[in-house]
């Protein structure tokens, strides 16, 4: 049981090593780096750092020290970078450039129904499918409306010609 239970485990070990990626690691190496130095050359200590930039100092000593236990992910890794680049005095967007490539693509599973992406209510295409399915149920009740009213008035009239 327990070999089993190794052989699950063991992967599920490996696919997370099929989604390690080096270049990532070395992105992430530069960003610490740049963000040490400049902090450093403006004389600034995290503390200090992140006082000025609102940004907790477990998230800086993560990125300084390039910790992905503790590192955010990217959306908020790049508003923190972001940050971190006005607070530092830093060129525009050199830390962003740098995590840019590490964006994860989740794709959806399953297919997509029409109707899930359909709105019935915001959207002209709503507004023109609520109406034609008004005007169908009105065109339906009608008719039936209709046929039954001529079913009644001969029905009426028959009973009064039996009747005499």
């Amino acid at each position: 049981m327990n070999i089993l239970k190794n052989l699950f485990l063991f992967n599920k070990k490996s696919e997370k090593i099929k989604d390690f990626n080096p270049e990532l690691v070395d992105q992430y190496i530069e960003i610490a780096k740049l963000v040490k130095e400049a902090r450093i050359q403006q004389s600034l200590t995290i503390k200090e750092l992140s006082y000025i930039s609102k940004i907790p100092e477990k998230i800086i000593n993560s990125i300084e020290d390039n910790n992905i236990n503790i590192r955010p992910e990217y959306p908020f890794i790049r508003s923190i970078l972001i940050k971190l680049e006005d607070c530092l005095v830093l060129k525009k967007n050199t830390l962003l450039n740098l995590a840019v490539k590490e964006r994860k693509i989740l794709k959806k599973k399953g297919k997509d129904f029409l109707f899930r992406k359909f709105d019935l209510i915001n959207t002209w295409q709503g507004s023109l499918m609520y109406f034609f399915i008004l005007v169908l149920t009105v065109f339906i009740l009608k008719r039936y409306f209709i046929l039954n009213v001529n079913v009644i008035e001969i029905q009426t009239i028959e009973n009064k010609i039996i009747d005499k």
